[in-house]
């Protein structure tokens, strides 16, 4: 006897849309986020321990490994802060038209690296 009942769509089927986008990158920069938070409180734990500790993470924070970390845990938090926003308008109850969800997604994605510019300005001092 088979089985009539409908397949899921597959992922070469299903058309993407900016929620999608929207909605996996905001649980994959939770779960960035949480290593972040871990890591930095691993370096803050380490200056504790006395000036070499603070030298050597001094050293790490300026190279360009470090500074890209830096600058992706930024866009993360931003990201994050963002997305969660929206998500409390929705939870609210408003938001849901496919045009606002359009909108909204674009401003959070958008949004997050604006505010990375501006955080990395500030972190210049241009401001």
């Amino acid at each position: 006897m088979e089985n009539k009942s409908p397949l899921s769509p597959h992922i070469q089927i299903y058309k993407w849309h900016i929620s999608s986008l929207v909605s996996i990158s905001h649980r994959i920069t939770g779960i960035i986020n949480i290593i972040g938070i871990t890591f930095i409180c691993s370096l803050v734990s380490f200056i504790v321990f006395g000036e070499n500790n603070y030298e050597m993470i001094n050293l790490f924070l300026i190279s360009s490994i470090g500074k890209f970390i830096i600058l992706g845990l930024t866009w993360s938090f931003s990201f994050q802060v963002l997305s969660e926003i929206r998500h409390l308008i929705m939870d609210l109850g408003y938001g849901f038209e496919l045009k606002t969800t359009k909108i909204t997604g674009l401003v959070v994605i958008f949004g997050s690296i604006f505010l990375t510019v501006i955080f990395y300005l500030i972190g210049k001092n241009f401001f």
